[in-house]
């Protein structure tokens, strides 16, 4: 049997597959801890892992998938790594690589106004046009808050990496390195020049020996060390051929490889990845590109990435304060489903879980538009809710369009919003795509990363040739209600 062993380094924990590369089958999957892993918050907005405590969790999660494939050493015919890593956090590493600090996640606010002073000095125009992207509260400004705040920390850093960098050096025995896809969404990359950002490097006062060598996201990038391999039970000189970050790792998942191709998750908040075809950006910064997985010199491909934060939150809000106590999602589900199409006039708009990017970082709040007494109840709540949230998505679809992304097809995971016959078919009937809904995750697509990048597929549609399709949702012949509900939602929006 020749297994992959995929990695997804997330923020409250880590999870392990194996996956058989010759019938795709998943053979097991395990994740540590079983509780959400810790933050910590030093300060107001700040949010740190230990790097250390990482590697632990992955050490555990390996046990555990070792143990539940019941296979004895199994962990003997794994042929290749992936690693899957939540994205923009920013590793210090010394010379021995031992980090020197808590790693700044993604979700820490602290360097918000480095990159903004970064985004006035260097210039809108040509942020946009060589980064694709605001500097804001990206990888490196989180390093120019350590420039400024922890000098000492700074003065000792040999290189800089993301939490997925940093798991591959631990596997690898100290190899430092890290890929074109992770530098952009470090804001590191300069897409026009095709190189790591001058004007980055220069405004920040960053040396450019900090960046780590640099190699292709689908390689063979490093082997596993003697001493990790004994401890894990892998095989020594184990290819680790695949590293990206979450999101477009779930793109990869789903195999969204292609222009105009859409991966979309709805959990707490939404997410929608695009690919697209050519450097381009949004000239109101709304939506975040970077490279994607696949992207080279010679050929484009860019990720781009919405996220909308106030959309399973209000699912969830729904259950727990409007339907009937008790009421499970799928019931929650049929009881939205008896009232019309557009919730006989009655409009939710969504954000109420912070700024929103999609509407220029404003924050409006969650909102109720044109509740009549006399004829809404909770049934009317609940489909205005899952309505709302669909229009969401279709509003930031929008300016992914408007980017020059053609839009026939969304994929997503069987999950969460998306377990919603609703949800999904008012996505489908205001976008015109047709939704396809697949079993996998982050560790699986990894794996899926690491054989092709140690070349035992020829490419991602050969990887991905077993990936379980669940169902097809395609757009209703009459689309004139729900675009009527999605106008009326529009205009409630803007006031």
């Amino acid at each position: 049997m020749n297994l992959l062993l995929g990695y997804d380094i997330g923020t409250s924990s880590v999870k392990a597959s194996l996956v058989d590369a010759e019938t795709g089958k998943t053979v097991a999957s395990a994740q540590y801890p079983d509780a959400e892993a810790p933050i910590l918050a030093k300060q107001a907005g700040w949010a740190e892992q230990e790097p250390e405590m990482w590697w632990e969790e992955l050490k555990q999660a390996t046990l555990r998938v070792s143990e539940k494939a019941q296979a004895g050493n199994v962990l003997q015919s794994v042929k290749a790594i992936g690693i899957s890593y939540q994205m923009h956090g920013l590793v210090c590493v010394d010379k021995e690589g031992k980090p020197l600090r808590p790693s700044i996640i993604w979700c820490d606010g602290r360097a918000v106004p480095y990159g903004k002073a970064a985004f006035e000095a260097i210039g809108a125009e040509k942020c946009l046009s060589h980064l694709l992207n605001s500097p804001g509260n990206f990888t490196a400004a989180k390093l120019a808050w350590v420039k400024e705040n922890e000098p000492e920390i700074f003065n000792r850093i040999d290189k800089i990496m993301l939490p997925g960098d940093y798991i591959a050096l631990r596997l690898s025995g100290g190899d430092k390195k890290t890929t074109v896809s992770g530098l952009s969404e470090g804001m590191f990359w300069d897409f026009k020049n095709n190189e790591v950002s001058k004007d980055v490097m220069q405004y920040f006062g960053f040396p450019e020996s900090l960046i780590a060598e640099i190699v292709p996201t689908f390689s063979i990038q490093s082997r596993v060390c003697k001493q990790v391999a004994e401890e894990l039970g892998l095989p020594e000189g184990t290819p680790i051929a695949y590293r990206g970050g979450d999101q477009p790792n779930n793109a990869l998942s789903l195999n969204v490889m292609k222009p105009g191709e859409i991966a979309a998750t709805g959990g707490t908040s939404g997410v929608v990845y695009g690919v697209l075809g050519e450097v381009n950006y949004d000239k109101l910064s709304r939506v975040n590109t970077f490279a994607h997985v696949n992207h080279t010199a010679d050929e484009t491909r860019l990720g781009v990435l919405l996220c909308i934060n106030g959309t399973g939150i209000l699912n969830a809000w729904m259950k727990r304060t409007v339907a009937p106590e008790g009421i499970s999602y799928g019931e929650m589900n049929d009881l939205a489903e008896s009232v019309p199409v557009g919730a006989e006039g009655l409009s939710i708009i969504p954000f109420g879980n912070g700024a929103e990017r999609v509407l220029q970082n404003e924050n409006p709040g969650a909102s109720i538009h044109g509740i009549n007494f006399n004829i809404h109840k909770k049934a009317h709540l609940l489909r205005a809710a899952q309505e709302g949230i669909a229009f969401s998505f279709a509003y930031g679809m929008e300016i992914m369009t408007g980017m020059g992304m053609n839009i026939q097809t969304i994929k997503a995971g069987h999950a969460n919003l998306f377990l919603s016959p609703l949800f999904r078919r008012t996505l489908a009937a205001v976008t015109g795509a047709t939704i396809e809904l697949y079993e996998t995750d982050g560790s699986v697509g990894a794996a899926y990363g690491a054989g092709i990048g140690a070349g035992i597929y020829r490419d991602s549609d050969d990887a991905f040739k077993t990936l379980k399709h669940i169902a097809t949702e395609k757009p209703v012949e009459d689309t004139q209600a729900y675009k009527e509900a999605y106008e009326r939602w529009k205009k409630a929006l803007k006031g």
